[in-house]
């Protein structure tokens, strides 16, 4: 055989390779709204840069006639390239080829780009689409998966991993995007789920869609499992390059700072947005949008818990972490389901040497029954956990209530936060002032004239003496009382300062988080 001849030969098995499970098949992807894994990977790369591995790999299965079904490539397309000029991995089930099923090649190739990405420090992608595990190479697709499951986990904290979900994912499919970083799912198209609704409704008799059972919505706004919904797989993708821009490589690097576009010495646009009425609920996102860099907020997990706000944005160019009670929602007490998302996204942003800017507008711990029997003790401690150990630069900025453990809780002095500020408005106690009058006065309120007028003048009264920022200024507790609008230049200033932080913490394994 000639040169040309194997060049041609090379050719044609690369071509059969690039169609996947054939073109009806890849009809089909297209009919239900999906691209085909190969689409996904040059839409989401930077054009021209992707480099493939094991696009020829065949499976070495001979069960159920499988030797006379092999596809080059096996159901998943794997490689690198580079999104906005930085190198990442990226792997792609294939659903045209036995449904995107998992056997031994197939996570063999798998395995191989997670093994590179962490030996380069380099984010891995995950386009997940895929059946579960191929039942017809047995316990194989099993080890497959388990040897996927160890390299999330070896990874984890050491370089970012993000999860698309392209399509159904079901069984083994989806433990492995539980295990990275960030997830993204797509509105209608995408599944994630443990068993399907047949069987749960042989096992159950209950019957439940698809979309009920793990569709995006529920996802994102029930269960906590995802922290995006997108209304196509494009917008998915797109965020997905957004989200890379805030994070490093990896652990031993800084987030990349961009040019700066707006300016560092502007008055925070924040003017007028927390009441005067205590009681009165304002959108937290208004005083994150208007401190930080203009336009640069993504928030992150935007429909779970939204009595927290966790996202990333920019100031003068440097990425940050952000956490935030919000009042808007539940008067922004911490519960069950926001300690826990705050917990991992702080979390995150100390693996990935991410500062953290906390605002802090928090009455307390959510009180009642399912609470306290849903364990609010142990998964409130998590976000404790989480702000103590963490050893990035910590900024915190008390823009109204921090009463009780809840004040302790968000990033406190007592945590070592590097910087804590609070505004005017700020109402730092150990209780709200109704609540403290009522346990402080009991007996004079029983005994007044006219109850309600007393009660209001002591709660003026508590709230003048103790329910504000000035004790925790004279105690140290706080490092200034600052007029809101000074709030952009201030944390601009100290993330500069704390640029060369340094901490040493104490020589052990690792901590027993309340998991």
């Amino acid at each position: 055989m000639t040169m040309d001849e194997r060049k041609e030969e090379l050719r044609e098995r690369k071509a059969e390779a690039r169609k996947g499970g054939g073109e009806e098949r890849i009809a089909r992807q297209h009919e239900k709204g999906k691209m085909t894994a190969r689409e996904r990977v040059e839409y989401f790369l930077d054009d021209g840069t992707f480099n493939e591995f094991d696009m020829l790999r065949e499976h070495r299965s001979t069960n159920f006639d499988m030797d006379e079904q092999k596809v080059p490539g096996d159901g998943v397309v794997t490689g690198y390239g580079d999104v906005d000029g930085r190198t990442v991995f990226v792997f792609a089930h294939d659903f045209t080829v036995f449904g995107g099923s998992l056997g031994e090649v197939f996570a063999e190739k798998v395995c191989k780009v997670m093994d590179r990405a962490l030996e380069t420090g380099a984010p891995v992608i995950g386009l997940n689409d895929s059946a579960g595990a191929r039942i017809q190479e047995g316990i194989d697709s099993l080890a497959g998966y388990a040897d996927i499951f160890h390299r999330n986990q070896k990874a984890s904290g050491v370089v970012p991993q993000i999860s698309a979900i392209m399509g159904p994912c079901a069984g083994g499919a989806v433990y492995s995007p539980a295990i990275t970083d960030f997830i993204f799912m797509v509105e209608e198209t995408s599944h994630m789920m443990i068993t399907g609704p047949d069987v749960i409704e042989t096992v159950t008799g209950e019957e439940v869609t698809f979309e009920e059972l793990g569709g995006a919505g529920v996802h994102t706004s029930e269960s906590g499992v995802a922290d995006f919904a997108s209304i196509d797989e494009e917008a998915a993708l797109d965020d997905i390059r957004r989200l890379l821009s805030y994070l490093p490589q990896n652990n031993v690097e800084d987030p990349p700072r961009v040019e700066p576009w707006d300016d560092p010495d502007r008055d925070a646009d924040v003017s007028g947005v927390v009441p005067d009425q205590p009681q009165k609920p304002y959108d937290i996102v208004d005083v994150i949008e208007g401190t930080v860099d203009e336009g640069s907020f993504f928030e992150v997990a935007e429909a779970f818990a939204r009595n927290l706000v966790t996202g990333f944005a920019r100031l003068d160019g440097r990425p940050v972490g952000v956490v935030a009670n919000q009042p808007r929602f539940n008067a922004g007490t911490l519960d069950i389901d926001s300690s826990q998302k705050g917990a991992r996204f702080v979390r995150f942003c100390d693996a990935f040497n991410i500062p953290i800017v906390t605002l802090v507008d928090v009455p307390g711990f959510m009180p009642g029954k399912d609470q306290e029997h849903g364990g609010i003790i142990k998964h409130g401690a998590k976000l404790l956990y989480a702000f103590s150990e963490a050893t990035v630069p910590l900024l915190t900025v008390i823009t109204r209530k921090a009463y009780g453990g809840a004040y302790d809780v968000m990033a406190s002095k007592h945590l070592e936060a590097d910087v804590n500020y609070a505004w005017p408005t700020a109402e730092i106690a150990v209780m709200g002032p109704q609540g403290a009058v009522n346990v402080l006065y009991r007996d004079e309120l029983a005994d007044a004239d006219d109850v309600e007028a007393r009660r209001q003048q002591l709660i003026d009264e508590y709230r003048d003496a103790f329910a504000n920022p000035y004790t925790a200024a004279e105690r140290g507790f706080v490092d200034d009382v600052i007029e809101p609008e000074e709030t952009r230049r201030r944390l601009i200033a100290d993330l500069e300062m704390l640029g060369s932080k340094r901490t040493d913490g104490p020589d052990r394994k690792h901590g027993n988080i309340p998991l």
